[in-house]
């Protein structure tokens, strides 16, 4: 009998999902499978690896949006995906961004603070093999930039923005997590601001396969 694979879930928003940089509000375009970084992450990981997409558009850290939809708020969904794939080797953790919308009005610190919710819900989950917890990646979005139709959307946010990557790597500390910060490999789109451009998710992809891979030994 063939070894199982090790079993890796990408946990985020639509920068996990593959959505393009926005052209209007009504814009679904979504890169290919191979294009968007969790498939990048997995060609590169190569065979002995299952790589689970688990990205959704306007997902949220803690947050029902009440714009959105209660539905986007990641915390309340989690539980039930990490049950769902289980036996899951790793969980890619990589939200933040629209917690950075007006619309939440929270602080850099809580949303580190929301982060660290969900890694505690990793942490303390079955879900990994032998129902032990998961080991956990925890990915810093990309700063975003307030350009374009979304900077209302998003206004003040790019500030708070770069201070995520400082705060989550100590929230990854404290959670005994492994920390990646995304943008320091890859950028948001210059136009649009929010989301990244295939070339920034072949870079992502690649980074956070080099993190998994010697996480999950």
């Amino acid at each position: 009998m063939a070894d199982a694979p090790r079993t890796v879930l990408c946990f985020g928003d639509s920068n996990t999902h593959g959505t393009c940089p926005m052209r209007d509000i009504m814009d679904v375009r979504r890169l290919g499978p191979g294009e968007r970084w969790p498939g990048r992450m997995a060609a590169a990981l190569g065979d002995g690896w299952h790589v689970i997409e688990e990205g959704h558009p306007g997902r949220t850290t803690v947050h029902p949006d009440p714009i959105e939809g209660v539905h986007k708020n990641g915390l309340a969904v989690l539980p039930a995906i990490l049950e769902s794939h289980r036996p899951l080797d790793c969980v890619v953790l990589m939200l933040g961004t629209n917690d950075l919308k007006a619309r939440f009005a929270v602080t850099p610190l809580d949303i580190a603070l929301a982060v660290e919710r969900l890694l505690l819900t990793i942490a303390g989950s079955d879900a990994g093999p032998q129902g032990r917890a998961p080991a956990a990646l925890l990915v810093a979005p990309p700063p975003i930039r307030e350009v374009g139709w979304l900077a209302e959307m998003f206004a003040g946010g790019e500030a708070k923005g770069r201070q995520l990557a400082d705060r989550y790597a100590k929230v990854a500390a404290r959670c005994g997590a492994t920390f990646l910060d995304a943008g320091t490999v890859a950028a948001t789109d210059r136009d649009e601001g929010i989301h990244l451009t295939a070339e920034a998710h072949r870079t992502l992809g690649l980074a956070v396969a080099e993190a998994v891979a010697a996480l999950v030994a």
